[in-house]
């Protein structure tokens, strides 16, 4: 079988070499026609803006920023800044997909004054736009929907269908996140409307995908066979426009969308079906041959690469299996930096591959891998919440100072608005008094006014003064309050680690003394805890943030990581039967832990733990 997908993938590399010239043939045309002596220059930042867009798509970034800013150069010298506001919103997209944070706000502000100069909804959709890229950065989803909801309305005001896919589109990721099945159905079809009109077939077939996605909410909630065929027939459609429209499907594209093709063969269809199965391996077969010479394609690869190990394990070929675990695992460790998420899942399969082969050397060198990948993660993911906080910090402290300006100018409004009827008031009166009474009289009551002005004018100027006093005050409650934040998951985080390594030196122990050990289930055991165990957490920090650090200084910290989670499970009031549910124990074991627990607190045979937890709490 090995020698049969080896052919194969060479018969894929001569069949999509065309696709590929058709590519390059796409870019050196945009580049011609640039670069043509007798083309205006005033039409030269669109096409410079179509340029950079393509040198996204297939990941040239560096390129694609270097065209991006020429046009702009362009665009601010003819006034053009429609044109402009696209090249800083495409920017912006491609900063935030590489995490370049630090000039990620200042561009994106710069995109938004460029589109307020140009008076054009087009222009603010586009800012709009980037502040949707941004805010999805920084992991804000309902900033994310905010601002592609207020590009839409402006595209309501002139139409611009192939933004409109764009905007519809990332509104579908947040709502799939969030397993909102009407609102994925709904946003998918309406980015593949707006994508077929502005005929960009590469996101089109990103759309395609997005509806196969429905569809496969719409299945596992049915289970239709309907939706299941309608589910690959988006697929299929998603990978067909690669070869109906050469060179404006990027070759990632393509590959990805071969790749969820084999995938869903493998997920949907059942072990004996051999059709199904050379399928799969068609499709990951294509998408291996087309990547070959593709950078910053590893996780695709090494996804197909997985996918195939799977089905050698279905046909026994332990060695095959081995081979593409390996392979992709030196493909992973190219990326610089790695994509750790996937990192870990292949040195996961190979720990677990010689686990079950009985090489339980490898299966723990692998699995040291596993645990110094998921440090390395950890870090690198604390590092970019901490650029995420100071940047969402900056932008909250640089939003409330343009309210309080709002809110100084709105007041200078008032007191200008005062000031005229005021000298209104005073004119008519002086006129009046003019008409009525003695000269003398008529400037004594002219001071008196004058007076008031000045004690009305002095109390605004204090009232001001106070607002900005209290204005400092919040400002410094919302540091210590995020600072208390900060210092929580820290010690959440901690505890985790110390019961990481804990398992670690006992997996060893056992190991050195020659006892037998489940690593999967110890694995799946873990997995489920952290993931029960962090869930409760949020749930308890969010009411009372001081629960665990109270609960572990009345224990002297003996208590252990699956003592807290049933403490936190029993300070959320659920039952035994619940509680061994989720722990995935008996209700035998739940009663014999809580009785261990209200040892390690000291507590009376009569007292109560669940009293005892809700006072703590309170």
């Amino acid at each position: 079988m090995f020698l049969r997908y080896k052919l194969f993938i060479s018969a894929c590399i001569i069949g999509l070499s065309f696709a590929a010239r058709a590519q390059t043939t796409v870019l050196d045309s945009l580049r011609s026609v640039i670069d043509n002596p007798t083309l205006n220059e005033k039409e030269k930042p669109a096409l410079l803006n179509q340029l950079a867009q393509a040198n996204r798509i297939n990941k040239n970034y560096d390129t694609a920023i270097a065209n991006a800013k020429q046009s702009i150069a362009l665009a601010l010298k003819h006034k053009n800044f429609t044109e402009a506001t696209k090249a800083y919103a495409l920017i912006v997209n491609i900063k935030a997909f590489t995490q370049q944070f630090t000039t990620l706000k200042q561009t994106c502000d710069t995109a938004l004054t460029m589109a307020q100069q140009a008076h054009d909804p087009i222009a603010m959709a586009y800012a709009y736009y980037a502040r949707v890229w941004f805010y999805k950065t920084l992991g804000d989803a309902e900033n994310v929907v905010k601002y592609g909801q207020l590009g839409l309305k402006e595209l309501g005001k002139k139409t611009d269908p192939y933004l409109a896919s764009k905007i519809y589109y990332q509104l579908y990721v947040i709502n799939s996140d969030w397993n909102n099945e009407a609102k994925v159905n709904f946003y998918a079809r309406k980015a593949t409307e707006n994508a077929l009109q502005a005929k960009d077939y590469n996101m089109l077939s990103n759309c395609y995908t997005a509806l196969s996605v429905a569809h496969e909410y719409n299945y596992n909630k049915s289970k239709s066979k309907a939706e299941l065929d309608s589910l690959f027939f988006y697929l299929n459609q998603s990978q067909m426009l690669y070869r109906q429209y050469p060179g404006q499907v990027s070759v990632n594209t393509y590959a990805i969308a071969c790749t969820n093709i084999a995938d869903a063969y493998l997920k949907y269809s059942a072990e004996t079906d051999k059709n199904a199965r050379n399928q799969a391996i068609r499709y990951a077969g294509i998408a291996l041959a087309v990547l070959k010479n593709s950078g910053n394609s590893q996780e695709i690869v090494a996804s197909c690469l997985g996918l195939l190990s799977e089905y050698a394990r279905r046909d026994g070929n332990i060695l095959q299996q081995e081979n593409y675990l390996q392979e992709a695992y030196r493909i992973m460790k190219t990326q610089q930096p790695p994509y750790y998420y996937t990192m870990i899942n292949v040195v996961q399969a190979l720990s677990d591959f010689y686990e079950k082969k009985g090489d339980y050397q490898q299966a723990l060198s692998f699995q040291k891998k596993v645990t110094e990948y998921n440090n390395k993660n950890f870090n690198q993911q604390q590092a970019l919440n901490t650029q995420k906080l100071e940047i969402q910090y900056e932008t909250e402290k640089k939003n409330s100072e343009m309210q309080v300006l709002k809110e100084q100018e709105k007041s200078r409004r008032m007191q200008n608005y005062l000031y005229g009827y005021i000298a209104l008031a005073s004119v008519l009166g002086l006129l009046f008094m003019f008409r009525s009474y003695h000269y003398k009289l008529r400037y004594s009551m002219q001071r008196e006014k004058q007076l008031q002005l000045e004690n009305q004018e002095s109390e605004l100027q204090v009232k001001l003064e106070k607002e900005e006093q209290a204005r400092l005050r919040a400002e410094q409650q919302l540091l210590e309050t995020q600072q208390q934040q900060l210092k929580l998951e820290v010690m959440a985080n901690t505890l985790q680690l110390e019961h990481k390594n804990q398992m670690l030196h006992n997996i060893k122990d056992k190991l050195t003394e020659g006892d037998p050990v489940n690593m999967q289930r110890i694995l799946k055991e873990e997995m489920m805890l952290d993931n029960d165990f962090e869930h409760a957490t949020l749930q308890i920090q969010r009411v009372h943030p001081n629960f665990f650090h109270l609960l572990n200084d009345k224990t002297k910290r003996k208590l252990t990581l699956l003592d807290l989670k049933l403490c936190a499970y029993l300070y959320l009031k659920m039952d035994t039967r619940q509680i061994s549910q989720l722990m995935h124990i008996e209700a035998k074991s739940v009663r014999m832990s809580r009785y261990r627990i209200k040892q390690k607190l000291g507590l009376e045979k009569e007292e109560d733990l669940n009293i005892f937890l809700q006072k703590l709490g309170n």
